[in-house]
């Protein structure tokens, strides 16, 4: 597949880290000067834009947390004046005040450019027909795809999130070839198009690019079987630029960073310290271009590692390994350690299951239970009691092999748990901790 952009994705790691180095150097300067927050906690640092020579200096600058956003709400972290701010973006809130997000003419024209690279990695081009079903507004997702799809020339299709029924409808009238949206979105459309019988030569759909939250390498594989397409992850989080941060190739082995402006660093989440090459830890990053909102070392609490090997499609850029949790989305149940991921992984290697699932946590007492609601097929549902008890015997034994702890397993019947046209919930944690 062709290469968007080969001067900067193949750019060698000399010349990468020479250019990190100038563009980190003019961030610095660059916040330090108007963006008090980051002047006073240097201040307090004993650290002047001086001391920052070259990308190597990384280390010596503040972390920046999401409090920080929280706290300067909303615009008391941009680096120009509102008049310089053509787009504001924002986060739902549903956890504590938004974190708002602005960008300038060339941060949009900046975010295109690394959608681009995103959207051609799927193998993307100007002949294609683009169907975008990720939710435009306040949610970077729907705009930042929308653009970086015009800029290759695709035929873009704004259907944004939901209305699955449409979504279809304009998949098979359009010949849709490209869509975007969640990975568990992708799983319920594949499910809506195998209920309505339509023929698979009636779909065009040839790749996808998912992102949003976190899936495994079971559900990329029944994806892509279900709806005979590649999948592809892609990664962004809305304070770095929103999609476009990294994407996986046709290779699939860990997701390309645009480090020529998003700087990676893994850390260990509790010391902060930066951890060696390959080691998994909480991912970090520098943004070395942005005029809106650029950031030092922000924090993302997503879990990952970094590949600097040069790819097999030529790509010279410092791969990230998929994500396997979030500090922050990170279970602990009786002091263990649950990622939602691991679960899905068990289930749907199995692959007796529909692919639909819910963790509920509760505390009797002072223990905590965990049951894992799992939907059953058509199919199974139609089996004799004693066949689905004992495929819940198996998830049982499969789960806690897995997670190092017991849990009780329930099969539900099909449609019972709720689909989602956006982030799939997961978890209901019913503990008042």
């Amino acid at each position: 597949m062709k290469i968007w952009n080969p001067q900067y994705e193949c750019m060698s790691r000399d010349e990468m880290h020479k250019l990190q180095s100038e563009r980190l150097i003019a961030t610095v300067n660059h916040v330090y000067k108007n963006v008090p927050f980051y002047k006073k906690r240097m201040d307090g640092m004993g650290i002047l834009p001086g001391d920052i020579k070259s990308i190597d200096d990384l280390i010596k600058l503040p972390f920046t947390y999401k409090e920080d956003l929280r706290d300067n709400y909303p615009f008391g972290l941009f680096a120009v004046p509102m008049r310089d701010v053509v787009r504001i973006h924002a986060s739902s809130g549903t956890t504590g005040k938004r974190t708002v997000v602005g960008y300038t003419k060339d941060d949009i024209e900046m975010w295109a450019e690394v959608m681009a690279r995103t959207i051609a990695s799927a193998g993307t081009t100007k002949d294609d027909i683009f169907q975008n079903a990720y939710g435009y507004g306040l949610f970077t997702g729907g705009l930042g795809a929308h653009y970086g799809g015009e800029k290759i020339g695709a035929a873009v299709v704004p259907i944004s999130g939901g209305n699955t029924k449409r979504q279809i409808e304009i998949m098979t009238d359009f010949g849709s070839t490209i869509i975007s949206c969640t990975p568990s979105y992708a799983l319920y459309l594949a499910e809506s198009i195998e209920e309505g019988k339509i023929k698979r030569e009636d779909i065009k759909i040839k790749a996808g690019l998912f992102g949003a939250e976190p899936w495994s390498e079971s559900m990329r594989k029944d994806i892509e079987k279900r709806l005979n397409i590649l999948a592809i992850d892609i990664y962004g989080l809305s304070e770095i630029i929103g999609p476009g941060v990294s994407t996986e190739c046709e290779k699939q082995c860990g997701l390309h960073i645009s480090e020529d402006h998003f700087v990676p660093e893994i850390i260990n989440p509790d010391t902060e310290e930066v951890l060696p090459y390959g080691e998994e830890g909480e991912l970090v990053f520098t943004t070395v271009t942005k005029q809106a909102l650029p950031l030092l070392r922000y924090r993302t609490k997503d879990i990952s590692s970094l590949n600097y090997d040069t790819c097999e499609c030529g790509r010279t850029l410092v791969r990230m390994n998929k994500v396997t949790g979030r500090t922050d989305d990170m279970l602990i149940i009786r002091g263990v350690n649950v990622f939602p991921t691991q679960i899905e992984s068990v289930l749907l290697d199995l692959g007796e299951t529909a692919p639909h699932y819910q963790l509920v946590i509760e505390r009797k007492g002072t223990m905590d239970t965990l049951e894992v609601q799992v939907e059953m097929t058509d199919k199974l549902f139609a089996d004799e009691v004693k066949k689905v008890e004992e495929l819940e015997r198996k998830l049982k034994f499969n789960i806690e092999s897995t997670l190092a702890i017991s849990c009780k397993v329930t099969l539900v019947e099909p449609k019972t748990i709720a689909r989602s046209e956006g982030k799939a919930k997961r978890v209901i944690d019913k503990r008042n901790i």
